[in-house]
């Protein structure tokens, strides 16, 4: 179905800026009057009906696009309305859900993360969504605060670990089918020549740079007040976090499978999980009493980690 066009009674002494409009087409789409899969009008309908240039229609669309109310922008056709998304409690993937809730929290005037993870690839991945809207002016928080939790480089990690006790550089508590006795006082250390180990580590510190650095040149490019920190856990966590702005919690479960990888010219199995493809449970301080109190309690958690047991992480 088209909708057709139809002329607004915006206002008549000025011409209505794209959030005006933008605010205009959510209500007509709220009301039931625009449904998913109808097309919008074109630009240069909206632009008449509305008496302005194109451009200001086209960052009314981008702003509904980017709510998710609208597909197929800037693709040469009408663009149409998007499928309702799911409900905030229903668990997405998290290159799915990730983007828009971390966008959303970039809203705010203070941006507070708060992140454990086995890698920062999720959240690398993720954070591209709203830097794209701070350097296309869309948003611009004052300042960033991000913090983040990730295991130590020598510890012995539950995974990625290699399948077969017989690679080179296996566990020798593998190759021996007993559970290693730790040393008082200490965790159980890593082989030097475990690829798997290696790998990860050389993961973890190439993510973590990139992250860094892309979050400080927001400073120079758009004065925003940028912090990143990383702290290095002595055990390797089951489950992946995201705290946003202290309001909302995401957590989701690493499922471990036997995978097959390529790392420096050499080929192995591996028990590791593929963490992109977790499923993030969402937990509102506005939502249910249960919610607000796991948000809470998920934020004391991580600050005694932050505070007590976690060190410094060296990212070479």
């Amino acid at each position: 179905m088209v909708v057709t066009q139809e002329k607004a009674s915006v206002n008549t002494g000025r011409r209505p800026t794209p959030q005006e409009i933008a605010e205009i087409l959510r209500e007509r789409i709220r009301g039931g009057r625009l449904k998913a899969g109808d097309r919008l009008p074109t630009q240069a309908e909206l632009a008449d009906e509305f008496g302005v240039e194109r451009g200001t229609v086209r960052q009314a669309l981008r702003a509904l696009q980017d709510d998710g109310l609208l597909t197929n922008v800037s693709k040469g056709s009408p663009p149409r309305i998007a499928q309702p998304a799911p409900h905030p409690g229903e668990p997405q993937p998290a290159l799915v859900v990730l983007g828009p809730r971390l966008s959303d929290a970039f809203r705010e005037p203070r941006v507070r993360l708060d992140v454990v993870c086995h890698t920062a690839e999720s959240l690398l991945l993720a954070l591209s969504e709203p830097l794209r809207q701070i350097h296309e002016g869309r948003v611009r928080p004052d300042s960033l605060d991000l913090r983040v939790l990730m295991p130590a480089r020598d510890i012995a990690l539950a995974f990625p670990v290699l399948a077969d006790p017989a690679e080179p550089g296996a566990p020798e508590s593998a190759t021996a089918g007993a559970e290693a006795e730790p040393v008082p006082g200490q965790g159980p250390v890593p082989e030097p020549d475990d690829p798997a180990h290696r790998r990860w580590l050389q993961m973890r510190n190439a993510q973590a740079r990139v992250l860094r650095h892309s979050l400080h040149a927001l400073r120079s490019t758009h004065g925003i007040a940028v912090k990143v920190s990383f702290r290095a856990l002595p055990f390797t966590p089951p489950v992946k976090l995201y705290l946003l702005n202290g309001e909302e919690a995401l957590l989701g479960y690493y499922l471990i499978a036997r995978r097959e990888e390529e790392w420096e010219d050499r080929t192995f199995q591996t028990y590791d999980a593929l963490g992109t493809q977790s499923l993030l449970f969402s937990f509102r301080n506005q939502a249910a009493p249960r919610d607000a109190a796991f948000v809470t309690e998920s934020q004391k958690w991580f600050d005694a980690l932050w505070d007590t047991i976690t060190t410094d992480m060296t990212l070479s």
